[in-house]
């Protein structure tokens, strides 16, 4: 659903002009304004244009995370816009950011290419995530996807996975709520999609 906060946000977030993305829509220029105020509706086929434009749909990718493998940050070499973008078939309604999963201790449910897309920043407290999978960053810095158990007292937790032994009593600086996961070979055939050329209207 695109609403009227994520449009604000995208023209925010990229610097655009309200003209712009009217002209991106292919409406008058007071349009935009009339949306914003809530005066007039966004319609089907206006939701691609804004979406691409305002690139509502592009999660950074922040570097990689363990799934069996160490990931350690200091020693990863990543800019600070990120790897480059992973490209969504939808608009994300909050600020996400994606990493690329590295090793195979969460197989056959993630494999190692796979991209996790997660929400920036943590909206919940730590014990709301017992049971369930997160990308987390330990307060030593290492990152990985794991399944965070509640540990022997509430500031550490157990971090398992299918295929690897546990991380037993760590503290964690960071939980990544996973929004959506994407595999290899989807994420391959949605570049070749968006590198074709689109064809002009008659």
């Amino acid at each position: 659903m695109l609403d009227v906060a994520m449009i604000e946000r995208g023209l925010e977030k990229t610097g655009k002009s309200k003209g712009g993305l009217a002209a991106a829509m292919g409406v008058r220029p007071g349009a935009v304004s009339e949306i914003l105020g809530g005066e007039r509706l966004v319609k089907a086929s206006e939701i691609i244009p804004i979406m691409e434009y305002l690139e509502l749909n592009l999660a950074p990718i922040m570097g990689r995370v363990g799934a069996g493998a160490v990931i350690e940050p200091d020693y990863e070499q990543v800019p600070p816009e990120g790897l480059g973008d992973v490209t969504l078939p939808f608009p994300i309604m909050e600020e996400t950011i994606a990493f690329e999963i590295v090793g195979d201790s969460m197989l056959p449910k993630y494999e190692s290419g796979d991209v996790i897309v997660v929400y920036k920043d943590q909206r919940h407290p730590l014990s709301s995530f017992y049971g369930e999978e997160a990308v987390v960053r330990l307060k030593t810095g290492e990152r990985y996807l794991k399944t965070i158990e509640r540990g022997k007292s509430p500031s550490v937790v157990n971090l398992t996975s299918f295929n690897a032994k546990p991380i037993v009593g760590v503290k964690l600086d960071w939980v990544g709520e996973i929004c959506l996961s994407m595999p290899k070979g989807q994420l391959e055939r949605l570049r070749a999609k968006s590198a074709r050329p689109r064809k002009k209207g008659k």
